[in-house]
């Protein structure tokens, strides 16, 4: 990993969706930090915000969608408040971002050539020699067979070969940060094990930073140097990914951890977390976990609990751990 040094910071991120039955708070008040050269897990269940704090950090949300508080500051701009024309000099050049079902991406009429070459003119890079030139080192780097790869469809590539193709198109105009959300979901075990494996590859060949996104653990603790737990929009705990999951303060991260079977525990040590994520158009006052929760406190109900340092670097917003 790199220096101590973030690349980007979020402060107070706050992003709705319009909806008819009103607001929809998926991100609410977020802060945290990515460090230069490192890979940030962000990690929760569906419905947690992953997605949508993910596409906030590009400005590439829905219609429906606004960020309406906080800043994302990338190498000391924020992106919140820079004019759309700035903004695309940073998407794909500076912070790229492989999307939640990506696999669907591929323009089915068009060779992987022909992506390589739109993608990189969409973004003002005209020299079509170059571009497949440089598709051609990222595909290689990728463990792909570039002349093969480059004069297909993408119906004649697996799953896990348009998932590098979908990687080597985020990387073609060599970003400081690639974001990938959920990128082995839809992939078979060793499918998934050969991206990670790449993945981590990538990061000995070239000096980038990732913000990987997923609801596996696992996946987290292979990849990562530090994970971000998220739960009904919040952050509710961050440090690093051997300290968390090794010695978890949030009863939602315990929970989570203890709802994934193992391969060497015992089928009655699994427990599935009770209940069901809130409502984020009314979510409970409080601690959003709060109605789950098998630890709770009388004020978990009434105050949103602050975030707190347990340990160096290790956060958790829970009041278990907080003044009262």
């Amino acid at each position: 990993m790199g220096s101590a040094e973030p690349i980007i910071e979020v402060k107070g991120l706050s992003t709705v969706y319009y909806s008819l039955r009103g607001l929809v708070r998926a991100v609410d008040n977020v802060s945290f930090s990515v460090i230069r050269g490192e890979v940030l897990g962000v990690v929760g269940e569906s419905g947690s915000g992953k997605s949508t704090l993910s596409m906030s950090i590009l400005r590439v949300l829905p219609l429906n969608a606004r960020i309406v508080a906080g800043s994302i500051m990338y190498n000391g701009v924020d992106l919140v408040r820079l004019p759309e024309q700035e903004m695309k000099k940073i998407r794909w050049h500076k912070i790229s971002l492989v999307p939640q079902a990506a696999l669907n991406a591929l323009n089915p009429t068009m060779k992987i050539k022909e992506h390589f070459i739109e993608t990189a003119r969409y973004h003002g890079v005209r020299d079509k020699g170059a571009v497949i030139k440089k598709a051609s080192e990222l595909l290689e780097l990728l463990r792909l067979e570039p002349r093969r790869v480059l004069e297909s469809y993408p119906h004649e590539l697996s799953g896990g070969m348009k998932q590098r193709v979908l990687i080597a198109l985020a990387l073609l105009l060599d970003p400081e940060v690639l974001i990938l959300d959920e990128p082995t979901t839809a992939l078979d075990v060793l499918t998934q094990r050969a991206i990670l494996d790449l993945l981590k590859d990538l990061r000995k060949k070239i000096d980038i930073t990732m913000i990987f996104i997923t609801h596996d653990i696992a996946v987290i603790a292979d990849l990562a140097d530090r994970v971000a737990v998220m739960y009904a929009g919040k952050i509710v705990e961050i440090g690093d990914v051997f300290t968390v999951f090794k010695n978890p303060y949030h009863p939602y991260t315990r929970a989570l951890i203890k709802s994934i079977p193992s391969v060497i525990g015992s089928v009655e040590e699994m427990k599935p977390i009770p209940g069901s994520p809130p409502d984020l158009v009314n979510p409970p006052p409080g601690c959003r976990f709060h109605p789950r929760c098998g630890e709770k406190l009388p004020v978990c109900s009434e105050k949103e609990p602050p975030a707190v340092e347990v340990k160096p670097g290790h956060v958790v917003s829970c009041w278990l751990y907080a003044a009262r």
